[in-house]
């Protein structure tokens, strides 16, 4: 159906029926709008507010106890994770060319900012664990959260290459061959990095000191997903 002016209208009762947030991989950034409206176009509110919940759920427990040396490990590893999800959620919705470079050197920021918090958090816990090492990496956290490092160091320096090193993998067309596969990797380290601080609520620490409750961190993060996950769009990973 079209109007006076010739522009097709959508049909009324389509739009009644359009879900509040979108349907799933349609926000998409428009001409001229700012990268800041990435952050909380479509379900993005929902991983907002999951991912500050999250982390007010960390801070809180921190500030309400005695503040040690130990305690700047779980504050440097939440806002870590608040930046990476940021880092997600402004390169998402990106769709002209010049969007994506903006989106991609915002997404880089967040991102290295989000890394340099890891390796603070992970120094943070190798001094303190200098005086009785053979604790070191024994719980599940422990493990897990070593996996962890290792993994988002790897896809950061591979990210920050792709971008800004593309003749390491022969060139810019080469290094936009492989985008995909670090977009799925980016995702799933996501769920992971996730889990790793549901398995946090297990440790000592936490059950001696922050209590702070596993229910509550898997609600944040079922909010966090919930609000990434739908805004893949299937074509930027090459489905």
């Amino acid at each position: 159906m079209a109007s006076a002016t010739g522009v097709p209208e959508e049909n009324p009762a389509l739009q009644e029926e359009e879900p509040l947030l979108g349907r799933p991989g349609d926000v998409t950034q428009k001409p001229g709008q700012g990268l800041q409206f990435n952050l909380v176009t479509g379900t993005a509110i929902l991983a907002q507010a999951g991912i500050w919940i999250l982390a007010a759920l960390v801070w809180a427990a921190i500030f309400e106890n005695n503040f040690i040396f130990f305690s700047y490990h779980p504050l440097l590893n939440s806002a870590a994770t608040l930046l990476f999800v940021q880092g997600t959620l402004v390169l998402q919705p990106t769709a002209l060319q010049k969007d994506k470079i903006h989106g991609t050197y915002a997404h880089s920021v967040f991102n290295t900012l989000g890394v340099a918090g890891l390796i603070a958090g992970l120094v943070v816990i190798e001094l303190n664990k200098a005086s009785h090492p053979e604790t070191r990496f024994t719980s599940i956290h422990g493990k897990l959260g070593l996996v962890a490092y290792i993994l988002i160091f790897i896809q950061w320096l591979v990210g920050f290459a792709q971008f800004f090193v593309p003749r390491l993998f022969g060139g810019v067309d080469s290094a936009k061959a492989i985008y995909k596969y670090h977009r799925v990797s980016g995702y799933v380290l996501q769920v992971y990095m996730l889990a790793v601080i549901a398995a946090a609520t297990q440790t000592a620490f936490n059950k001696n000191v922050l209590h702070i409750k596993l229910w509550a961190v898997i609600v944040a993060s079922v909010l966090v997903l919930a609000g990434v996950l739908p805004r893949i769009k299937k074509h930027k990973l090459g489905l």
